[in-house]
């Protein structure tokens, strides 16, 4: 039975289940992304899953909400946006054997108080005619000349960016991570515009040749029926950074500290690290699961592997300031 099929049954069952307890996620993520994982859950514990998408200002409401926020769980993406939530303190530690166990030490908190769900690896998207096999090696070499005129990218401001700097930070220092930006921004082929999705678009368009983009954008583009032709235009290739490996960032869960309901919220994390959990989020999303032996979708798997970069992502957060100083310093969007 495909996985499709599993969240189909399950959301079956899910009406049938008795709630014993609800457990109240506020999120980031479109609630249709995730909704599948959380019905099977549903079914497999009878606990009822309540998500709640909060688009902008998260941590905001938590802090105004305080201890009367109905909010067990938090999901977001990205390392600064975690990062956020625990410097304002509205989320706590766990203590949880599965969950240390399944996600490893660089993609979880340093106090365990926030857990990586699926990886996503920020990469070169490549014009299938305008740019071979091989041409496109690590993340450095985006700064050579060679490359004047062929890259687009969004802004270098976007999270997405800024922890891609902080990346080149950890590896080279802040000096040479300037040097870098500088380099990419000499390269560009217009000025820093649009989503990834976007950048796909201009290399179809025959505006540049590769683009910085996220993975999942792919899986994304290929289930749009305008934007498949964008997709089908460009290859994935996995840049790294040299002595080190392929950026990646994450989609993330944290337990609030207004939790009415913690046992069953971490029973709800606990479940997400399972190996059936970690395959249906990580294909409905077309990312990559944090759990080592967990299936990689055919899709996903079919873009290549890569080696990824083992900097904690904690570390990362801690250089953003850098990066954003850095970023302004180049006028990267200029």
């Amino acid at each position: 039975m495909s996985i499709r099929a599993i969240c189909l049954a399950s959301t079956a069952l899910v009406l049938a289940a008795p709630a014993f307890a609800d457990v109240t996620i506020y999120t980031t993520r479109q609630p249709d992304l995730i909704q599948p994982v959380m019905d099977a859950f549903t079914a497999d514990t009878g606990i009822a899953v309540d998500l709640q998408f909060v688009e902008d200002g998260l941590v905001e409401r938590l802090k105004t909400e305080g201890a009367r926020s109905p909010a067990d769980l938090v999901m977001t993406v990205d390392i600064a946006n975690l990062s956020r939530v625990v410097d304002a303190g509205v989320v706590q530690t766990v203590d949880s054997e599965v969950l240390t166990s399944a996600v490893p030490a660089n993609l979880r908190g340093e106090n365990n108080d926030w857990f990586a769900l699926t990886e996503r690896a920020r990469i070169v998207y490549a014009s299938k005619d305008r740019v071979a096999d091989g041409e496109v090696t690590s993340y450095e070499d985006l700064a050579d000349p060679k490359w004047a005129g062929r890259i687009c990218t969004r802004s270098g401001l976007h999270n997405y960016n800024l922890a891609l700097l902080s990346a080149a930070i950890a590896t080279h220092g802040e000096e040479a991570a300037k040097e870098w930006a500088a380099g990419v921004k000499a390269n560009l082929a217009r000025t820093p515009q649009g989503n990834d999705r976007a950048q796909v678009k201009a290399i179809w368009a025959g505006e540049c040749d590769i683009s910085l983009g996220n993975t999942y954008y792919m899986g994304k583009m290929l289930a749009d029926e305008e934007q498949t032709e964008w997709a089908n235009a460009v290859r994935i290739e996995f840049p790294e950074f040299e002595g080190g490996g392929t950026h990646i960032n994450v989609s993330g869960i944290a337990l609030t500290q207004s939790s009415s309901n913690p046992d069953e919220a971490i029973q709800l994390m606990e479940y997400l690290v399972s190996p059936a959990a970690q395959a249906i989020y990580a294909e409905e999303n077309s990312e990559y699961p944090v759990l080592a032996e967990a299936e990689v979708s055919e899709l996903v798997a079919s873009w290549g592997s890569f080696t990824a970069d083992d900097v904690s992502l904690t570390e990362l957060a801690s250089h953003r300031a850098a990066a954003l100083r850095i970023m302004e310093e180049v006028n990267f969007d200029g």
